[in-house]
């Protein structure tokens, strides 16, 4: 599409593995997920956005451009995957033709590769509220109030 020339492209696919360790060994933990959607998914998905009035906005001229690109945009992610998949900083791809299911799995695979533990907490008491007199609230009349519909 045009957003970087050849050797830019080329200086990513050889710089992004230096900075993603320079990331992880400072502390950062660094997980890269790939949601991978088949062509006739998109395509659907799409015809479900310009078919919903409330959705049509997410369809960008880039969105419609990928229709036609599909397998260059695959190849591009393929040499990405190649080139930035590493030991220390691993692609996960997740099959994402069921929205739902893919959305869950990943998150619990995010769960699995965060380390955590419980915390103890203090037990919260609601303390009792003790109306003041010295305070009247203003008219409503005074401010502007969002109209109550429901």
């Amino acid at each position: 599409m045009g957003f970087c020339s050849d050797k830019e492209y080329i200086e990513f696919l050889q710089t992004a593995p230096d900075f993603e360790r320079m990331l992880i060994g400072s502390g950062i933990t660094l997980l890269k997920y790939w949601f991978s959607v088949s062509a006739n998914e998109q395509v659907k998905r799409f015809q479900d956005r310009i078919n919903d009035p409330t959705k049509v906005w997410k369809l960008s001229p880039m969105d419609l451009e990928s229709i036609n690109r599909w397998e260059d945009y695959s190849k591009a992610k393929d040499n990405m995957l190649e080139h930035t998949d590493t030991n220390i900083s691993p692609w996960y791809i997740v099959e994402s033709d069921v929205k739902k299911k893919s959305r869950i799995n990943c998150i619990s695979h995010i769960l699995s590769k965060i380390n955590y533990e419980d915390i103890e907490h203090e037990r919260v008491e609601l303390p009792e509220r003790t109306p003041s007199d010295s305070y009247e609230r203003p008219e409503r009349s005074n401010f502007n109030y969002v109209p109550e519909i429901l």
